[in-house]
């Protein structure tokens, strides 16, 4: 049995006559009577009386007419809430993103085009693997990657560089210099987190530093930023690096913030989408993204100027 028979039956049933049947399904009469004698022969029993000559329901067809059309109605109910399911769908942007994005985050929602619809973000917080992993599944719209210059099945949209700031002890020698040379710091026993808890940055760092000429000397472990930036403004030999929005958590005046000159090390984000992802949401991930990078460049630019001093943000993961 199929649902158009049950269609044709309900039809048939309400009008009491094939030929308004098959105006109001808007097909022919024959198809409308073949589909009612194939039904009768599926279900093994009369509907209608075609004795007369007008069309009646049987006993058979006035009891199960009340059941067709409850199962025309349940039809109804299920498309019209998958309809606003997919309207709903349509609106929401899942998105998967780290802990550490602070107000870059609210930079990204502020540019996302308005268009007077009723648009609703889902926030995902997952590492980087299972970020893409879900987005490749389809769980995500699109998702926040830091350090990736490719991956398999995605397109990456430049949302900001962030380069990285020197941050030492303020009676270290190195710290009367303006600006620091990389191959200066050489000597000086790195802070940095383990490569098993942010391979992106531990990876930026160390290449930048054999690029230079130099291994570098690994210090004692990152423990946090800012235990770490205390113990580096207790005294403590050792540099580290910190994004452009976590300089106002260097705050004392035993520490000393420095730019790289030259070639300055900075780490890309990225929002990842799928290759196949619909092109009208693409535009506007697009368009977004250019916003974010025109806002974040100005705002490097005044924070590594040094002419304002941002709210505290730890971003460093």
């Amino acid at each position: 049995m199929e649902l158009r028979q049950v269609q044709y039956f309900v039809a048939v049933a309400e009008e009491l006559h094939f030929g308004r049947a098959a105006e109001r399904l808007n097909i022919g009469q024959p198809a409308v009577s073949q589909q009612i004698r194939r039904l009768e022969r599926e279900l093994k029993v009369l509907l209608f009386d075609r004795s007369r000559r007008s069309v009646q329901l049987t006993p058979a067809g006035r009891e199960l007419l009340a059941e067709g059309q409850e199962i025309l109605r349940a039809v109804d109910v299920f498309t019209g809430l998958a309809r606003r399911m997919s309207a709903q769908e349509s609106d929401t942007f899942r998105l998967g993103i780290s802990s550490a994005l602070g107000r870059r985050l609210d930079y990204f929602l502020d540019a996302f085009p308005r268009d007077g619809t009723d648009t609703r973000f889902e926030f995902q917080t997952l590492g980087a693997p299972e970020r893409l992993e879900a987005l490749r599944a389809g769980a995500l719209d699109a998702a926040f990657i830091r350090g990736v210059d490719s991956a398999p099945g995605l397109t990456l949209l430049t949302l900001w560089y962030d380069p990285l700031v020197v941050v030492l002890p303020a009676a270290h020698p190195l710290a009367e210099k303006p600006v620091l040379d990389l191959r200066d710091l050489a000597e000086v026993p790195l802070r940095i987190a383990d490569r098993r808890d942010n391979s992106v940055l531990y990876d930026t760092v160390v290449s930048a530093c054999r690029e230079a000429g130099f291994d570098p000397v690994i210090g004692p472990p990152f423990t946090g930023l800012q235990d770490t930036l205390a113990e580096i403004g207790s005294g403590s030999a050792g540099w580290t690096l910190v994004y452009p929005t976590a300089i106002g958590a260097v705050s004392s005046r035993r520490i000393a913030r420095k730019e790289l000159a030259d070639s300055p090390m900075t780490i890309r984000m990225s929002l990842a989408l799928r290759q196949d992802a619909d092109p009208g949401r693409f535009s506007l991930f697009s368009e977004a993204c250019s916003e974010v990078r025109r806002k974040v460049a100005e705002e490097n630019s005044v924070i590594l100027s040094g002419l304002v001093r941002p709210p505290v943000e730890f971003t460093q993961p």
